[in-house]
């Protein structure tokens, strides 16, 4: 597969991605305690970790191994 067509997936599953996980982040917000740091607490996490599941993504769609085991 190219690399023109590996990206324009990557880029089709980003976007559904992020659309799922921001309406999660938004429903799950609801339950979270009306603390201000709570509140803080769980948009700034969730903020932040939405970058951790599409890093083997993004790496596929660049032709380069997530992760590169070495023998030795």
């Amino acid at each position: 597969m190219g690399l023109r067509a590996r990206r324009a997936i990557a880029s089709v599953c980003i976007l559904a991605f992020l659309t799922f996980y921001i309406w999660a982040v938004i429903a799950v917000g609801g339950h979270v305690p009306d603390h201000p740091l709570a509140t803080l607490a769980y948009y700034g996490l969730a903020g932040t970790l939405w970058g951790v599941p599409l890093l083997p993504l993004m790496s596929w769609a660049e032709g380069k191994p997530f992760l590169k085991r070495t023998k030795g």
